[in-house]
Protein backbone atom coordinates (compact mmCIF):
# COMPACT_ATOMS: atom_id res chain seq x y z
CA UNK A 1 0.00 0.00 0.00
CA UNK A 2 1.02 3.68 -0.70
CA UNK A 3 2.49 5.05 2.67
CA UNK A 4 0.71 8.81 1.62
CA UNK A 5 -2.29 6.72 2.38
CA UNK A 6 -1.55 5.15 5.59
CA UNK A 7 -0.64 8.71 6.81
CA UNK A 8 -4.24 10.19 5.46
CA UNK A 9 -5.73 7.96 7.13
CA UNK A 10 -4.09 8.09 10.42
CA UNK A 11 -4.76 11.64 10.26
CA UNK A 12 -8.44 11.40 9.48
CA UNK A 13 -8.83 8.35 11.93
CA UNK A 14 -10.08 10.59 14.68
CA UNK A 15 -13.02 12.09 13.04
CA UNK A 16 -14.02 9.49 10.46
CA UNK A 17 -15.08 5.58 10.56
CA UNK A 18 -11.69 3.29 8.98
CA UNK A 19 -14.20 3.09 6.00
CA UNK A 20 -15.21 6.77 5.28
CA UNK A 21 -11.28 7.65 5.92
CA UNK A 22 -9.49 5.23 3.36
CA UNK A 23 -12.14 6.81 0.70
CA UNK A 24 -11.14 10.15 1.46
CA UNK A 25 -7.51 9.35 1.37
CA UNK A 26 -7.61 7.65 -2.05
CA UNK A 27 -10.10 10.67 -3.31
CA UNK A 28 -7.40 13.30 -2.56
CA UNK A 29 -4.95 11.59 -4.00
CA UNK A 30 -7.12 10.98 -7.04
CA UNK A 31 -7.30 14.85 -6.98
CA UNK A 32 -3.95 16.30 -5.99
CA UNK A 33 -2.29 13.71 -8.12
CA UNK A 34 -4.34 13.05 -11.56
CA UNK A 35 -3.70 9.07 -10.63
CA UNK A 36 -5.89 6.53 -10.95
CA UNK A 37 -7.17 4.58 -7.87
CA UNK A 38 -5.23 1.32 -9.36
CA UNK A 39 -1.82 3.63 -10.03
CA UNK A 40 -2.13 4.84 -6.19
CA UNK A 41 -2.52 1.70 -4.63
CA UNK A 42 0.58 0.29 -7.05
CA UNK A 43 3.10 3.07 -5.53
CA UNK A 44 5.28 2.43 -3.05
CA UNK A 45 6.78 6.19 -3.05
CA UNK A 46 5.69 9.11 -1.08
CA UNK A 47 4.05 11.67 -3.37
CA UNK A 48 4.85 14.90 -2.72
CA UNK A 49 1.89 17.10 -2.25
CA UNK A 50 2.44 20.61 -1.35
CA UNK A 51 -0.74 21.67 0.25
CA UNK A 52 -1.83 17.88 1.95
CA UNK A 53 -1.72 19.32 5.12
CA UNK A 54 -4.47 22.31 4.37
CA UNK A 55 -6.54 19.39 2.49
CA UNK A 56 -6.02 17.48 6.19
CA UNK A 57 -7.20 20.11 8.51
CA UNK A 58 -9.92 21.16 6.21
CA UNK A 59 -11.35 17.62 6.21
CA UNK A 60 -10.48 17.48 9.96
CA UNK A 61 -13.06 20.25 10.57
CA UNK A 62 -15.49 18.09 8.47
CA UNK A 63 -15.81 20.23 5.64
CA UNK A 64 -16.98 17.94 2.95
CA UNK A 65 -14.34 17.11 0.18
CA UNK A 66 -16.49 18.25 -2.83
CA UNK A 67 -16.51 22.03 -1.38
CA UNK A 68 -12.96 21.27 -1.03
CA UNK A 69 -12.03 20.65 -4.44
CA UNK A 70 -14.63 22.38 -5.58
CA UNK A 71 -16.27 19.86 -8.07
CA UNK A 72 -18.22 16.39 -7.65
CA UNK A 73 -19.18 13.25 -9.67
CA UNK A 74 -23.04 12.60 -9.91
CA UNK A 75 -25.25 10.33 -12.54
CA UNK A 76 -22.13 10.72 -14.60
CA UNK A 77 -21.77 14.58 -14.62
CA UNK A 78 -18.94 16.54 -13.67
CA UNK A 79 -20.77 19.59 -11.58
CA UNK A 80 -19.18 22.35 -9.78
CA UNK A 81 -20.40 23.17 -5.82
CA UNK A 82 -20.03 25.52 -3.48
CA UNK A 83 -21.53 26.90 -0.12
CA UNK A 84 -24.29 28.33 -2.05
CA UNK A 85 -25.45 24.81 -3.41
CA UNK A 86 -26.39 21.68 -2.15
CA UNK A 87 -24.18 18.54 -3.10
CA UNK A 88 -26.40 16.67 -5.24
CA UNK A 89 -27.27 12.77 -3.45
CA UNK A 90 -27.73 9.29 -5.01
CA UNK A 91 -31.25 9.50 -3.86
CA UNK A 92 -31.75 12.27 -6.28
CA UNK A 93 -30.00 10.14 -9.40
CA UNK A 94 -32.76 7.84 -8.64
CA UNK A 95 -35.33 10.67 -9.12
CA UNK A 96 -33.77 11.40 -12.55
CA UNK A 97 -33.77 7.98 -13.32
CA UNK A 98 -37.05 7.52 -12.91
CA UNK A 99 -38.47 10.55 -14.90
CA UNK A 100 -36.08 8.99 -17.74
CA UNK A 101 -37.36 5.41 -17.29
CA UNK A 102 -41.32 7.03 -17.15
CA UNK A 103 -40.29 9.02 -21.08
CA UNK A 104 -38.78 7.14 -23.27
CA UNK A 105 -40.97 7.48 -26.50
CA UNK A 106 -38.27 10.55 -27.79
CA UNK A 107 -41.25 13.22 -27.72
CA UNK A 108 -39.86 16.88 -27.37
CA UNK A 109 -41.17 17.46 -23.99
CA UNK A 110 -40.90 20.78 -21.87
CA UNK A 111 -39.41 20.19 -18.09
CA UNK A 112 -39.41 22.44 -15.05
CA UNK A 113 -36.62 22.02 -12.19
CA UNK A 114 -37.73 23.62 -9.53
CA UNK A 115 -35.61 24.75 -6.82
CA UNK A 116 -32.30 23.95 -9.05
CA UNK A 117 -29.90 24.65 -7.31
CA UNK A 118 -26.53 22.78 -8.91
CA UNK A 119 -28.91 22.66 -11.60
CA UNK A 120 -27.78 18.76 -11.18
CA UNK A 121 -31.65 17.15 -12.32
CA UNK A 122 -31.91 20.19 -15.38
CA UNK A 123 -28.71 18.88 -17.01
CA UNK A 124 -29.36 15.63 -16.18
CA UNK A 125 -32.15 15.03 -18.08
CA UNK A 126 -31.33 17.10 -20.91
CA UNK A 127 -28.32 15.43 -21.19
CA UNK A 128 -30.30 12.23 -21.25
CA UNK A 129 -33.35 13.78 -23.11
CA UNK A 130 -31.17 16.66 -25.81
CA UNK A 131 -34.95 17.05 -27.18
CA UNK A 132 -36.09 18.30 -24.60
CA UNK A 133 -36.77 21.92 -23.55
CA UNK A 134 -35.55 22.41 -19.81
CA UNK A 135 -35.96 24.92 -17.21
CA UNK A 136 -34.06 25.57 -14.34
CA UNK A 137 -35.90 27.61 -10.71
CA UNK A 138 -33.86 29.15 -8.30
CA UNK A 139 -34.56 32.02 -5.88
CA UNK A 140 -30.29 32.08 -5.11
CA UNK A 141 -28.43 34.30 -7.83
CA UNK A 142 -25.56 32.21 -6.25
CA UNK A 143 -26.69 29.01 -6.96
CA UNK A 144 -27.66 29.95 -10.70
CA UNK A 145 -24.00 31.65 -11.55
CA UNK A 146 -23.14 27.55 -10.63
CA UNK A 147 -26.18 25.90 -12.55
CA UNK A 148 -25.24 27.99 -15.47
CA UNK A 149 -21.52 27.12 -15.44
CA UNK A 150 -22.49 23.14 -14.92
CA UNK A 151 -24.67 23.16 -18.18
CA UNK A 152 -21.36 25.32 -19.99
CA UNK A 153 -19.12 22.55 -18.85
CA UNK A 154 -21.15 19.64 -19.39
CA UNK A 155 -22.15 20.58 -22.78
CA UNK A 156 -26.12 21.47 -22.61
CA UNK A 157 -28.32 24.44 -23.05
CA UNK A 158 -30.90 24.60 -20.13
CA UNK A 159 -32.69 28.34 -19.26
CA UNK A 160 -32.43 29.28 -15.92
CA UNK A 161 -35.12 31.28 -14.09
CA UNK A 162 -34.46 33.78 -10.85
CA UNK A 163 -37.65 33.46 -9.17
CA UNK A 164 -39.40 33.01 -5.97
CA UNK A 165 -42.21 30.16 -6.55
CA UNK A 166 -44.05 32.29 -3.97
CA UNK A 167 -44.30 35.25 -6.34
CA UNK A 168 -45.91 34.36 -9.66
CA UNK A 169 -44.40 32.06 -12.23
CA UNK A 170 -45.85 31.55 -15.79
CA UNK A 171 -45.24 29.02 -17.79
CA UNK A 172 -46.53 25.80 -20.08
CA UNK A 173 -44.58 22.48 -19.37
CA UNK A 174 -44.82 19.05 -19.71
CA UNK A 175 -43.24 17.90 -16.24
CA UNK A 176 -42.57 19.83 -13.38
CA UNK A 177 -40.07 18.39 -11.13
CA UNK A 178 -38.70 19.53 -7.57
CA UNK A 179 -36.32 18.50 -4.81
CA UNK A 180 -37.60 20.95 -2.39
CA UNK A 181 -36.27 21.63 0.84
CA UNK A 182 -37.77 19.32 3.21
CA UNK A 183 -35.71 18.67 6.84
CA UNK A 184 -37.50 19.98 9.63
CA UNK A 185 -35.99 21.81 12.31
CA UNK A 186 -35.72 18.91 14.51
CA UNK A 187 -34.60 16.83 12.62
CA UNK A 188 -31.52 18.86 12.20
CA UNK A 189 -29.74 17.70 15.56
CA UNK A 190 -29.35 14.44 14.42
CA UNK A 191 -28.01 15.34 11.30
CA UNK A 192 -23.45 14.95 10.50
CA UNK A 193 -21.80 18.43 11.09
CA UNK A 194 -20.72 17.89 7.29
CA UNK A 195 -23.81 18.56 6.43
CA UNK A 196 -25.10 20.78 9.12
CA UNK A 197 -21.99 23.46 9.45
CA UNK A 198 -21.52 23.56 5.33
CA UNK A 199 -24.47 22.95 3.12
CA UNK A 200 -26.74 25.68 2.65
CA UNK A 201 -29.52 25.97 5.28
CA UNK A 202 -32.12 27.45 3.11
CA UNK A 203 -31.85 24.64 0.69
CA UNK A 204 -32.27 22.17 3.49
CA UNK A 205 -34.93 23.00 6.27
CA UNK A 206 -38.27 23.97 6.65
CA UNK A 207 -40.40 24.74 9.69
CA UNK A 208 -41.89 21.60 12.24
CA UNK A 209 -45.21 23.30 11.83
CA UNK A 210 -45.47 23.45 8.15
CA UNK A 211 -43.21 20.85 6.35
CA UNK A 212 -45.13 20.74 3.13
CA UNK A 213 -45.23 24.36 2.43
CA UNK A 214 -42.74 24.04 -0.95
CA UNK A 215 -45.16 20.73 -2.12
CA UNK A 216 -48.15 22.55 -1.11
CA UNK A 217 -47.16 25.67 -3.10
CA UNK A 218 -46.31 24.08 -6.37
CA UNK A 219 -49.32 22.00 -6.16
CA UNK A 220 -51.62 25.00 -6.29
CA UNK A 221 -49.31 26.42 -8.92
CA UNK A 222 -50.44 23.17 -11.27
CA UNK A 223 -53.02 25.28 -13.51
CA UNK A 224 -50.63 28.28 -14.17
CA UNK A 225 -47.59 25.25 -15.14
CA UNK A 226 -50.26 23.44 -17.21
CA UNK A 227 -51.94 25.90 -19.28
CA UNK A 228 -54.21 24.45 -21.94
CA UNK A 229 -52.63 21.07 -22.42
CA UNK A 230 -54.50 18.26 -22.96
CA UNK A 231 -51.91 15.92 -22.58
CA UNK A 232 -51.78 17.27 -18.98
CA UNK A 233 -49.13 17.18 -16.34
CA UNK A 234 -46.85 15.04 -14.85
CA UNK A 235 -44.90 15.96 -11.23
CA UNK A 236 -42.32 14.75 -9.39
CA UNK A 237 -41.04 14.83 -6.37
CA UNK A 238 -37.98 14.02 -3.90
CA UNK A 239 -39.23 13.55 -0.26
CA UNK A 240 -38.61 13.51 3.43
CA UNK A 241 -39.98 9.81 3.86
CA UNK A 242 -41.95 10.51 6.85
CA UNK A 243 -43.66 12.61 4.84
CA UNK A 244 -44.41 10.37 1.93
CA UNK A 245 -48.24 9.71 2.28
CA UNK A 246 -48.86 13.20 3.18
CA UNK A 247 -47.33 14.17 -0.17
CA UNK A 248 -49.34 12.10 -2.16
CA UNK A 249 -52.53 12.88 -0.14
CA UNK A 250 -52.08 16.82 -1.21
CA UNK A 251 -51.32 15.76 -4.89
CA UNK A 252 -54.64 14.22 -5.03
CA UNK A 253 -56.56 17.22 -2.99
CA UNK A 254 -55.29 18.66 -5.98
CA UNK A 255 -56.61 16.57 -8.72
CA UNK A 256 -53.19 14.46 -9.56
CA UNK A 257 -54.44 10.93 -10.30
CA UNK A 258 -52.00 7.55 -10.50
CA UNK A 259 -50.11 8.72 -7.68
CA UNK A 260 -47.51 6.84 -6.72
CA UNK A 261 -44.75 6.44 -4.11
CA UNK A 262 -41.46 4.90 -4.87
CA UNK A 263 -38.58 3.59 -2.27
CA UNK A 264 -35.30 4.21 -2.72
CA UNK A 265 -31.98 1.58 -2.43
CA UNK A 266 -32.39 2.06 0.93
CA UNK A 267 -35.98 1.06 1.01
CA UNK A 268 -36.98 4.67 2.27
CA UNK A 269 -40.39 6.20 0.55
CA UNK A 270 -38.44 9.20 -0.98
CA UNK A 271 -40.21 9.68 -4.12
CA UNK A 272 -43.41 10.68 -5.27
CA UNK A 273 -45.67 11.19 -8.92
CA UNK A 274 -48.76 11.83 -10.71
CA UNK A 275 -50.94 12.83 -13.33
CA UNK A 276 -52.81 16.15 -13.67
CA UNK A 277 -55.19 16.41 -16.51
CA UNK A 278 -57.13 19.48 -17.88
Amino acid sequence: MNPIIDYIQAQLAPFYSPEEAKELAFWVLEETTGLSRAAISARKDTQNISNIEIILKRLQKKEPIQYIFGHTLWFGLDLLVNSSTLIPRPETAELVEWILAEHTDGQPLSVLDIGTGSGCIAIALKKRRPMWSVTGLDISPQALQVAQRNAQRNGVEVDWVKTDIFSDFIGTFDIIVSNPPYITETEKYSMESTVLDYEPHSALFVPDDDPLRFYRRICSMTKSFMGDKKSGLMLYFEVNGRFAQQVARLMRHNGYDNVQIKKDIYEKQRMVCGRIKN
